[in-house]
């Protein structure tokens, strides 16, 4: 049985942001069972090239991206909204298997359904390589 997850559109300036910083929270957290259970059953994704559909996909696509994505720590910040819609802009940085830091960049659109729950996720992401003694440490966020 799914249920809710405020807040519910049609959104406000503050319960985007609210939005914005629960899934950065539960992305932060790296757990796959966690984070897909904001998108409904049968979520539509496209991430970079790969398309997925429904949360088995979702669970599986990021169980890979944390086993290749060492030390992941993200930050996003809202956009723009609408009544069931927000656009945000997200950095995050990683260690690969040979220990090369990646600084990745990019854009989320995400569309809700009405019970607050994520149907439609279009992310797109470039990565740059950077040095170690480069990254920008995300610690916990004060508020």
């Amino acid at each position: 049985m799914t249920t809710g997850r405020p807040p519910l559109p049609p959104f406000t300036a503050e319960t985007a942001a609210l939005k914005v910083r629960a899934a950065e929270d539960a992305w932060n957290s790296r757990d796959p069972d966690r984070v897909a259970l904001a998108y409904t059953p049968d979520s539509w994704w496209r991430n970079r090239d790969e398309f997925l559909t429904g949360r088995e996909e979702i669970r599986a696509f990021l169980r890979r991206k944390w086993e290749k994505e060492h030390d992941y720590a993200l930050r996003k910040n809202l956009w723009a909204f609408t009544d069931d819609r927000i656009a945000v802009r997200f950095t995050y940085e990683w260690r690969d298997g040979e220990g090369q830091w990646w600084r990745s960049h990019g854009n989320e659109l995400w569309e809700f359904a009405p019970d607050g729950l994520m149907r439609r996720r279009e992310a797109s992401i470039n990565d740059l390589r950077i040095a170690e003694a480069d990254r920008t440490v995300f610690g916990p966020r004060e508020n």
